[in-house]
């Protein structure tokens, strides 16, 4: 059994243990593309850690950093009512897109003092805070959607909104990863 399906065994029999109904399922589900995220960044260099492989402004290691961020931010919307940086979603109209001008995204770029191994340790830890509020947390907390061209006014979200949320984005940029990975050295996820 390769390491990937070895990993998948372990985290249907670990993952939320102790847990039943959508608890577990949530948990499960972000263990498994946590998993899968972290499987295709294993062994990379720093130096292929920012290394573009494609037509994308897109490396491992921003995406890395990326998906902590996002797991990290919308947990603190579920417990504070804010997602630190929100402030800055409102600039990122159509026109500003279309003419270069939204804000820098230092949340998809590894600076020079940062590592693959400290944000997935960071990720460690945002993800057992993660974990936690899942395995107790009212998951029908709710708060209003922060301004951004992409959220309808008013709009809300209760915490499993949230959550439904950060498995879409570890699941959607785990995929990036592993093709980014896979036009590196041809290591895959999956296949």
């Amino acid at each position: 059994m390769d390491d990937t399906a070895s990993g998948m065994t372990t985290i249907q029999e670990t993952a939320g243990r102790g847990l039943t109904g959508e608890r577990a399922v949530l948990l499960e589900t972000l263990a498994k593309h946590r998993m899968l995220f972290r499987h295709t960044v294993t062994g990379l260099s720093e130096t292929d850690a920012r290394r573009r492989t494609t037509a994308s402004v897109l490396t491992l290691g921003g995406l890395l950093k990326h998906v902590v961020e996002v797991e990290r931010g919308w947990l603190d919307f579920v417990e504070t009512g804010h997602v630190e940086g929100s402030e800055k979603w409102a600039d990122f109209t159509p026109e500003a897109v279309a003419d270069g001008t939204t804000p820098e995204r230092e949340d998809m770029t590894l600076g020079d003092d940062e590592s693959v191994a400290g944000w997935l340790e960071r990720w460690d830890d945002v993800a057992a805070r993660t974990d936690a509020f899942v395995a107790t947390g009212d998951l029908d907390i709710t708060h209003p959607l922060p301004d951004a061209p992409w959220n309808p006014p008013g709009m809300s979200w209760s915490a499993r909104h949230v959550l439904a949320h950060v498995i879409g984005e570890t699941a959607q940029h785990s995929g990036h990863a592993d093709i980014i990975r896979e036009s590196m050295d041809g290591q895959k996820s999956m296949g």
